[in-house]
């Protein structure tokens, strides 16, 4: 491997400023940029087009066992190294997988342009105020397990490019194609006139969600943990459930969505 590593020793070099105290910066934003971390993760980042890495950050224990997705990495994307308690400074706690990245957007699609770009026969999973980034994570790995085409999210959904979120998807936060679509209810609007069924899954849902006859374009509306879906919302469109024991509340929404994801896989 030809590939030049560029060595950190200094916890306050400019150059690595962006992973510098990555928690709190995750909490207030980072305007278009976020972080990655895992092999498996940058493995996606770096074979997708809809997001690049700007930067790439090693231990230096770890460049070895590194270097396929080395050669994966663009020439002119600075790759540095750094022994574990030098990272583990900068970045505020200890990064035990010792291999991050710094991505960003390259392009961003309305959540309009979105459902005009799929195809005729299609499943979406929209979700509202789903504010858990754990929940968020794995409502995404479910729906890239389950072929979901899109995820749209209303402005009271967390951000999918937090790097807890990433992380918990396994990447697949940076491989199903997302986009926010205001409030709740302008959502399942933009929806119904794109030619989507509109299921909102709740524990009191008229059908079972195995029950359900599809038509060619679905969406499955989940809302967030606890309160679940706005009332409003319920009495407007169709509501599916996943049958349990009377004498047990709910499940998990991450959960509810793999179950319910699945059932719309096999009848598709």
């Amino acid at each position: 491997m030809n590939r030049e590593l560029i060595e950190i020793t200094d916890p306050y070099d400019e150059r690595i400023a962006p992973y510098r105290d990555i928690r709190e910066r995750d909490l207030v934003g980072r305007q278009g940029l976020f972080i990655a971390e895992g092999r498996v993760v940058l493995n996606v980042l770096f074979s997708t087009s809809r997001f690049r890495a700007q930067s790439l950050f090693l231990r230096d224990n770890r460049v070895q066992g590194a270097r396929d997705l080395l050669e994966r990495v663009p020439a002119d994307i600075p790759v540095y190294v750094a022994g574990g308690e030098i990272m583990d400074e900068i970045a505020g706690f200890n990064i035990h997988r010792g291999i991050i990245a710094v991505g960003e957007r390259c392009s961003s699609q309305t959540a309009e342009e979105l459902l005009d770009s799929l195809p005729e026969n299609a499943l979406v999973v929209a979700l509202s105020a789903i504010a858990n980034h754990d929940n968020m994570g794995a409502i995404f790995r479910n729906a890239a397990a389950f072929g979901a085409d899109a995820v749209l999210l209303d402005s009271d959904c967390c951000d999918p490019l937090y790097r807890k979120a990433i992380r918990v998807s396994v990447g697949a936060a940076l491989k199903v194609p997302f986009a926010q679509a205001g409030k709740a209810q302008e959502m399942t609007a933009l929806l119904h006139a794109r030619g989507f069924d509109v299921l909102a899954m709740t524990p009191q849902g008229e059908r079972d969600v195995s029950e359900v006859s599809l038509g060619p374009r679905t969406a499955l509306l989940l809302g967030a943990e606890g309160p679940g879906l706005d009332s409003g919302l319920l009495e407007q469109w169709p509501t599916v459930k996943i049958s349990m024991r009377e004498d047990f509340d709910s499940l998990n929404v991450a959960t509810a969505s793999a179950i319910a994801l699945h059932h719309i896989w096999l009848k598709r």
